[in-house]
């Protein structure tokens, strides 16, 4: 009897097991972390919206190191101790601090000059904070269609890649770009002067060295007389004067650095996946602004955008 019982315990067994493996197959599960880590600078919304956009396209719960918060700790020593198999480094502060880690891929993101702090990328990738030029200029033309001219000021230490960019975007776009280099922030007046008549709208970098408080309330005094529309890189800027906004969106920044992460765990070499600049951005036109300047945006050819008024 007892072994009638054992016989007929395994004979059920067997006919179900299929049915079980299929169930936990099919059961949700994410991706083990210990393959992943965060660092990360400081914890802000834009940050954690990155972080968010990376593990939502991952499916994966990668560990986070928030700097700002583990004053005291060895970072580096904490992340040798885990040999993850990439480090997501998020925002300049992070990648300061994982940059001389060689022997672990890294992929940075919320980081605008990535150069300016690396020496070395034979292990380092990732996706900037500047927002693709050739989406900018897409963006621009669509709120401008008669659009032929584009001034910009900008430090060639800071700025000189992605201007570079710009100009070969600009030119395939059919659009003339004007780009003065400025080496000290009191050159900006002068060099703003040297745009008169030669430009039907105005494209602010996000270059420190042309940005200070100074600089930029005498740019947004000389475009507002000369009635030249400004597209800046943050919504903070609209109310000083800006006709329009694009900023890069934390988001889907975390996807793209989850699509390169993706080629690094298949085999590709980091070497082999260039940094990229954000691809997708989020708009937004000061409807008071394109009163005072007589434009008039099409929403239809905007219908993303949000609209404020601005002073």
């Amino acid at each position: 009897m007892k072994n009638f019982i054992s016989y007929k315990s395994r004979m059920i067994l067997r006919l179900c097991l299929p049915f079980i493996l299929l169930c936990l197959s099919a059961w949700p599960s994410t991706a083990p972390a210990s393959g992943l880590i965060a660092v990360q600078s400081i914890n802000i919304k834009p940050y954690n919206e990155a972080l968010k956009g990376f593990r939502e396209a991952c499916n994966c719960d990668a560990e986070q190191f928030i700097i700002s918060e583990m004053e005291g700790t060895d970072i580096i020593k904490k992340i040798h101790e885990e040999r993850p198999d990439v480090i997501l480094a998020v925002g300049v502060d992070a990648l300061g601090k994982v940059k001389n880690v060689k022997n672990i891929p890294v992929v940075y993101v919320m980081v605008l000059n990535p150069q300016s702090v690396l020496s070395s990328n034979e292990n380092i990738t990732g996706v900037s904070l500047y927002v693709a030029p050739e989406k900018q200029l897409s963006v621009l033309k669509n709120a401008l269609p008669g659009l032929k001219s584009v001034g910009l000021l900008f430090d060639p230490l800071r700025s000189g890649d992605f201007v570079r960019k710009a100009s070969l975007a600009a030119s395939a776009a059919g659009i003339e770009l004007t780009a003065k280099e400025v080496r000290n922030s009191k050159d900006v007046p002068a060099m703003l002067k040297e745009l008169n008549g030669k430009i039907n709208a105005f494209w602010m970098l996000p270059d420190i060295t042309v940005i200070t408080p100074e600089t930029v309330e005498y740019l947004f005094l000389y475009t507002l007389e000369n009635k030249i529309p400004v597209m800046t890189f943050s919504d903070k800027y609209l109310g000083m004067g800006a006709l329009m906004s694009l900023d890069a969106d934390a988001y889907d920044i975390g996807k793209q650095a989850w699509e390169i992460t993706k080629n690094i765990l298949s085999g590709t070499p980091v070497r082999e996946l260039k940094e990229t600049d954000a691809r997708d951005a989020l708009v937004t036109i000061n409807q008071k602004i394109a009163g005072k300047l007589g434009i008039t945006i099409s929403r239809e050819r905007l219908n993303k955008a949000r609209v404020v008024n601005g002073k």
